[in-house]
């Protein structure tokens, strides 16, 4: 009875073992997925959303200026062309 103790040990040390090195194996894995995918990212030609964001309101703003300014270059020609007499 004590030999097949011993067998029930050695059975649950081993498994703890490879338990233990299956945990750390899905850490190596997991570092090594997260450096692939930063490396795809900085390689890539992506930008954060932040940046984006910021870009997206300047975007807007210019857009929304030059609307601006656009219908003010057409009132000054309205008025100097009804100055001209034309």
């Amino acid at each position: 009875m004590q030999s097949q103790n011993r067998i029930f040990d050695d059975i649950a040390r081993v498994a703890g073992g490879a338990l233990s090195a299956l945990g750390g194996l899905k850490q190596e894995i997991e570092a090594m997925v997260r450096d692939r995918f930063e490396r795809f990212m900085a390689e890539g030609n992506f930008v954060r959303r932040e940046e984006f964001d910021v870009v997206q309101a300047m975007v807007a703003a210019a857009r929304a200026e030059q609307e601006k300014l656009t219908a003010r270059v057409t009132e000054l020609e309205r008025s100097l062309s009804a100055k001209r007499g034309g």
